[in-house]
């Protein structure tokens, strides 16, 4: 029988990509899929890396072909089919055996599968990977959490897999049991937020400035060489200057203007909210793309719901655009580093946030030239621990902020919606503030509820007047 190094369950796009990462460079992979001829299309399609893929006919043939101690990613969706995987697959491994799921589990449920693993004398990875089929085949970042010692046994693979940044793997044992998977969810959270303060750029330059599609690609593109550098602006610039090759129109508006979610944004929110954190501009990312499932509503609304007072002649600049795009970024980056802060904190997992900035420079979705900055800030001492009080963000903040500002409020005035923008907005406004206004939500609090207040002079609970003698 054919032997393989490693076994791949899942041979979907991301499973296929990977396998022929894995093959390139020099590890035979066995293959299981439940549709066989998935795996029989990518041999066939393997060209010279063919002889490296094993297909297996059954899920123990899959074991039987590798040597103990064995080590197989699942690459299959997140929920239930992971579960029935591990269920078929338990009776068939040995003691030091490793199973790593490769795909956007919840880590609660890698929390979980850690302690249902390891009491049967297994081993489990919650591996979280980030760059698309692309990333996949040529090279993803890397997101592990474990054991040191099962991530050991596996790090030779998984480094010669990653993505490099001049010479380093994009890859890194974050923590214990879910912590690569939460890593993750915060990424795809920090993306939600990205692509949407950009989508909201797209639609300021389209609706408010009505310049087509191919017009406001060459803008992306020359950002792209500055403080904005990055897949996703460089993306952005890509797809705007497409047409459509059945129409000849841009392609970007033969779209149906309707998104889904797969699920990693909202847990983003969920566990910000669960945790004490704000996640406000990732959460206004995830709200965008619920409203634009209301598509028959919008298009009944359009003609209905016409505000009055809409000034379009207000003007929007692209520098101030620019501007708008770098505090957005900045802040929906620290709100997501905050949340992993959190959660280190509650989970125990000694984060390491200047690593996660660096693994996640090159081969992710949200790789740009800001994480270099980001991984500096972490490596120094910054107050209360916040990436904005770091001596370089808070230049960049005070310079760029007049532009978000100007954004904000020309696209209100107007009547152009950019909710993310307006949220990084609120939300730099509210940091800033010494004295906010939560005062006043804590009276009366304690009017309705007897909740009680601290006062600012003395310690202790306190009530207010209105907590008084009847008739006093």
């Amino acid at each position: 029988m054919a032997q393989a190094n490693m076994g791949l369950i899942g041979v979907g796009t991301m499973g296929s990509a990977l396998a022929l990462n894995i093959a390139e460079n020099g590890y035979d992979v066995g293959l299981w899929n439940l549709d066989l001829s998935a795996v029989d299309n990518l041999i066939a399609s393997a060209g010279d890396l063919a002889p490296r893929l094993v297909k297996c006919e059954s899920v123990q043939g899959l074991v039987e072909t590798m040597p103990t101690p064995r080590a197989i990613i699942l690459l299959v969706p997140a929920g239930a089919p992971v579960d029935l995987t591990i269920d078929e697959l338990i009776p068939l491994l040995s003691a030091g055996d490793t199973i790593i799921d490769g795909g956007n589990s919840d880590f609660r449920d890698t929390i979980s599968r850690t302690k249902r693993l390891e009491a049967e004398g297994l081993a489990y990875l919650g591996v979280g990977v980030s760059g698309g089929s692309e990333g996949a085949r040529h090279g993803p970042s890397i997101m592990a959490g474990g054991t040191v010692a099962t991530y050991a046994s596996i790090a030779p693979i998984l480094e010669a897999i990653s993505a490099q940044y001049f010479g380093d793997p994009c890859v890194a044992h974050l923590g214990p049991d879910g912590a690569g998977h939460f890593v993750k969810t915060v990424h795809n959270g920090i993306e939600y937020a990205d692509m949407q303060m950009i989508a909201e750029v797209y639609g300021l330059l389209r609706d408010g400035a009505g310049l087509a599609a191919s017009e406001i690609a060459p803008v992306f593109r020359s950002w792209n060489c500055g403080a904005l550098e990055s897949y996703l602006i460089e993306v952005t610039a890509e797809v705007l200057a497409a047409k459509d090759p059945v129409t000849g129109e841009e392609m970007v508006d033969m779209i149906v203007d309707q998104a889904g979610q797969k699920g990693t944004g909202r847990w983003t929110v969920i566990e910000a909210i669960r945790m004490g954190q704000t996640a406000s501009i990732i959460e206004a990312a995830v709200g965008a793309r619920v409203l634009s499932s209301e598509k028959a509503t919008r298009e009944i609304a359009a003609p209905l719901l016409v505000p009055a007072g809409i000034d379009m002649m207000i003007p929007i600049s692209k520098h101030d655009l620019q501007s708008a795009l770098i505090v957005g970024r900045v802040l929906a980056y620290a709100q997501g580093f905050r949340i992993l802060d959190a959660a280190s904190e509650e989970f125990d997992w000694s984060l390491d946030f200047a690593r996660i900035a660096e693994i996640w420079r090159a081969g992710c979705i949200i790789r740009s030239t800001i994480l270099d900055d980001i991984a500096a800030a972490f490596r120094t001492e910054l107050p209360q621990g916040r990436l904005i009080l770091s001596e370089h963000f808070i230049k960049v903040l005070t310079e760029n902020i007049a532009g978000l500002r100007r954004v904000v409020s020309a696209a209100a005035l107007r009547g152009l919606p950019v909710p993310a923008l307006a949220a990084a907005l609120s939300w730099f406004d509210t940091i800033r503030q010494a004295r906010g206004t939560t005062d006043l939500t804590q009276a009366q609090r304690d009017y309705f509820g007897a909740h009680s207040f601290h006062r600012i002079d003395e310690g202790g609970s306190h009530h207010g007047p209105w907590h008084g003698p009847k008739g006093a």
